[in-house]
């Protein structure tokens, strides 16, 4: 009598057992990926999304002088790179905060507070000796889906 099943589909059965489920490949995706750049703004790997530090440029150059201004604008450039990749902002739990000066902690806080959902993500804020184009704040954060 043959066997109802093959080696390789039971084999597969038992690890699925053993295991629990497995991400499926190809899902990973860059997204905000421009030909000739060296990185994405996001990846997304299984149904984790990472975001590149955003310091929240509007069409290429960075807007507002003003730490309060740059982190709206930091915020709001991951907010379109998560709902891109299709994740909401409650997703995200984990997040890096690059500061060039640690005197504006409390003003990116005021606008930290208001930006982003309630539980906080996981944060950890770092002082930099410098950022790209002068800018006072990078963000980068990672999403999970549930």
């Amino acid at each position: 009598m043959k066997a109802p099943f093959s080696k390789t589909t039971l084999l597969c059965t038992v690890l699925f057992a053993l295991c629990g489920p497995v991400a499926v490949f190809g899902q990973n995706k860059a997204i905000g990926f421009k030909q000739g750049m060296p990185f994405s703004d996001g990846y997304v790997a299984g149904n984790t999304l990472y975001v590149a530090g955003q310091e929240g440029p509007t069409n290429g150059k960075l807007e507002g002088t003003d730490i309060t201004q740059q982190t709206t604008n930091s915020i709001a450039a991951i907010e379109r790179i998560v709902k891109k990749a299709g994740f909401q902002m409650t997703d995200i739990v984990s997040v890096t905060v690059y500061i060039a000066d640690l005197a504006d902690v409390p003003k990116m806080n005021e606008v930290y507070k208001k930006l982003m959902p309630d539980p906080k993500p996981a944060r950890a804020t770092v002082q930099v000796a410098g950022l790209i184009g002068g800018a006072k704040i990078e963000i980068s954060a990672i999403a999970v889906k549930q």
